[in-house]
């Protein structure tokens, strides 16, 4: 019998409490703010994607805007232009990104807040809407997840990516997160997307200080609603620069790395990584050792 913490993603049942998932990153974006655009040519962002595929990730999340502090919004047809060849050749490339039931199956994710971005996208072999507006940035957003069946990350973001870093304030920013996702919850419902297709995520960096981050962070317990699982994006941000000192991308690794291993045994169920095979390797090693501890 399966346990708690079930999340759908197309007819696939995953229980994540007994096993989580690495989501590697691909920014089909010019001005991305870990990548330096490094990806933003279809081709270089296949072969990426094929690498992440390979390295273990079981969920590629394509996205075509940045959502870097300061970043501009890009209009939905530049959007379209960047993701959709993307995933359209992924899915190609990949006989499980489309089809199959084998174990291991491929899974791909569109980053997007935009509804028609996302419907083009699931036509095009997406299968889950990450949304860091958490459906609040499109009214057409959740009656489209619902209508597709599709899987829906709702993700906390105070102000947009313009303002989110200028001064953000909550009282209990813990509390607030976790109201918001009971709030976001129940619309989702409302419009009818599957209750077991909604995962969270706090969205760390995402109109937060480094204290914000810290405290929801450390308190990941409070931000369970409903059961729902929670995804966790951590890689290459600031705050990590912070904590350990130092300016360079490259020095953010470890601290990731780390983090998800912590936050693995604290709860998080869902790992939105840029450096999969070294995430993949600490998450295998720390459900080695979880299992030992049930």
């Amino acid at each position: 019998m399966m346990g708690g913490r079930l999340w759908k993603i197309g007819d696939r049942i995953f229980d994540l409490s007994r096993q989580g998932l690495i989501m590697g990153i691909l920014n089909v974006t010019p001005d991305s703010f870990s990548d330096s655009g490094k990806f933003s040519t279809p081709e270089k962002a296949v072969e990426q994607g094929l690498r992440m595929a390979a390295e273990g990730a079981q969920i590629i999340d394509v996205g075509g805007e940045s959502t870097r502090p300061g970043a501009e919004s890009v209009a939905a047809e530049e959007e379209l232009r960047r993701v959709i060849p993307v995933i359209e050749e992924l899915r190609a490339k990949i006989p499980s990104a489309s089809a199959g039931s084998a174990q291991n199956r491929l899974f791909i994710s569109i980053d997007t807040s935009k509804a028609q971005v996302a419907r083009r996208a699931i036509q095009a072999g997406a299968s889950i809407v990450n949304d860091v507006t958490g459906g609040r940035g499109d009214e057409e957003m959740m009656p489209l997840v619902a209508e597709n069946k599709s899987a829906f990350v709702i993700m906390h973001m105070q102000g947009t990516p313009q303002t989110m870093q200028l001064e953000p304030r909550y009282d209990d920013v813990v509390s607030e997160v976790a109201d918001f996702f009971r709030q976001q919850y129940a619309r989702a419902i409302e419009c009818g997307i599957d209750p077991m297709a909604i995962a969270f995520d706090p969205g760390i960096g995402f109109g937060k200080t480094l204290e914000h981050n810290l405290e929801l962070l450390a308190q990941l317990d409070r931000l369970r609603v409903h059961d729902r699982p929670l995804v966790v994006g951590v890689s290459r941000k600031s705050f990590l620069a912070k904590l350990v000192g130092s300016s360079e991308v490259n020095d953010r690794l470890a601290p990731a790395v780390a983090l998800t291993s912590l936050l693995r045994a604290r709860g998080a169920d869902v790992f939105r990584v840029h450096d999969v095979k070294e995430n993949v390797n600490a998450l295998q090693v720390t459900e080695a050792v979880l299992q030992k501890t049930k």
